[in-house]
């Protein structure tokens, strides 16, 4: 089996053990899942027609639906995967329809960059995936939500995309929460990896005129807040070293700077007994099951 084979069958795995329990929350809770409707665009590259039935298969948006249901959309929103001829996600406003477009570039890339198997730091092939896909929309349903609920962001309009789609993260179980926050690193994580052996790095100015920060940047940011949330559970980010010591010491103030924005800002836009049936579930394979994708 290739390369590219072996991801798209874990990347098939992952999402399937990701999507296994959205239909008995969609029967149970009185969410919103009719105000977002889903989209699979067919790809008009070959190479991404495997990919297009993979993500139909294993119901990969209809999860995503459900995930984001509690929120009390005032209109309809379109979630869609498509191609793009760039790597790429985005929220903006098509033809008047809000909509979070999933470049199908970026899905393979997603794959194509997994890891083989489990990483020292404990990220596993399927949480890789599903974690950098969960983060992936989460960023771009922040700045649906920053638009649609009229919320004014002081800032870098990425930054606090990143800062919702952390947060969100973090309101998982225990159990699965450092393994979503791991997976989502992981693709930032590949940016610092000789970090140690070259601190001096020379970049583009076009890189610094991004509204995106650098990638060094957003692993920084992700992991802080992960382990302001709970330095016990995300002990490990300093104690690896991702996480210089004197940034650790401020995280606990700047989650609890973005957790007051979330519940001043967003929470009265949430169905909150529908949101803690959402983070109660079970999104990720069982630890035993991990080692049997490997």
């Amino acid at each position: 089996m290739n390369h590219r084979s072996y991801c798209a069958l874990a990347g098939a795995i992952a999402l399937a053990l990701c999507c296994s329990t959205t239909v008995a929350l969609a029967q149970s809770s009185g969410s919103q899942e009719g105000r977002i409707r889903i989209e699979y665009v067919p790809p008009k590259n070959p190479d991404h027609q495997k990919l297009y039935v993979m993500l139909q298969e294993r119901r990969a948006l209809e999860t995503i639906r459900t995930m984001f249901s509690p929120f009390r959309l005032p209109v309809d929103l379109v979630i869609r995967t498509v191609g793009c001829n760039s790597a790429n996600g985005l929220y903006k406003r098509e033809d008047g329809v809000p909509t979070v477009t999933l470049c199908y570039e970026y899905l393979q890339e997603i794959l194509d960059k997994m890891p083989k198997e489990t990483t020292a730091a404990g990220v596993s092939p399927a949480d890789a995936v599903v974690a950098q896909f969960i983060f992936a929309v989460a960023h771009e349903m922040g700045h649906a939500a920053f638009d649609l609920f009229d919320i004014p962001v002081l800032g870098r309009e990425e930054d606090a995309a990143d800062g919702f789609a952390t947060f969100l993260m973090l309101q998982f179980r225990d159990d699965e929460k450092h393994r979503l926050i791991a997976g989502a690193a992981y693709a930032y994580r590949e940016f610092l990896k000789d970090y140690k052996k070259n601190p001096d790095v020379t970049v583009a100015l076009a890189v610094f005129s991004s509204d995106h920060g650098l990638p060094e940047q957003r692993f920084a940011n992700l992991v802080c807040m992960a382990y302001g949330d709970d330095a016990t559970l995300f002990a490990d980010v300093v104690e690896r070293g991702f996480l210089p010591a004197a940034r650790a010491k401020r995280c606990r103030y700047e989650y609890l700077i973005l957790r007051h924005a979330m519940r001043r800002l967003l929470a009265p836009h949430v169905d909150m007994d529908a949101a803690k049936k959402v983070f109660n579930m079970r999104w990720l394979s069982a630890p035993d099951q991990r080692s049997a994708e490997r």
